[in-house]
Order: C-alpha cells, then structure tokens, then sequence
C-alpha cells in the first residue's frame, strides 16, 4: 500500500486533508473503507483540538476573573 502523508494539527489542516481524502475516493485513489477510517480519526482529533481551545478560553477568563477580585 502506498504510505499518504496527511497533517491533523489544526482544523484547517483537517479541512484540507478531508477534501484530499474526499478526491481520492471520487478519483478511485482509495478505498471507502480506509476514508472512513481516515475521517473517523479526523472527527477525533478535530474535537479535541476543540476541547483545548476550550480550556484555554476557561483558564484566561478565571485569570481575568481573579486579577478583579
């Protein structure tokens, strides 16, 4: 199998590797079986970026929050 190289760091490196993956379906590159797995991963590493800009947002505004008491 040929090895793909795909970045996942940030949400737009995920948007641009799920629309790769999505050409490479349409244009018979790969399988739907291994595009399915691709994404799955893509979904998790999506929302956990999420998770950690969330906690970031909540750690600045509890110093916000602490600096005016």
């Amino acid at each position: 199998m040929t090895q793909i190289r795909l970045k996942a760091k940030t949400p737009a490196d995920i948007r641009r590797t799920l629309t790769r993956i999505i050409n490479m379906v349409v244009n018979g590159q790969m399988d739907t079986k291994t595009a399915n797995t691709i994404i799955v991963g893509c979904n998790a590493v999506l929302s956990s970026i999420r998770v950690d800009e969330q906690q970031r947002k909540i750690e600045e505004l509890e110093k916000i929050i602490n600096n005016m008491a």
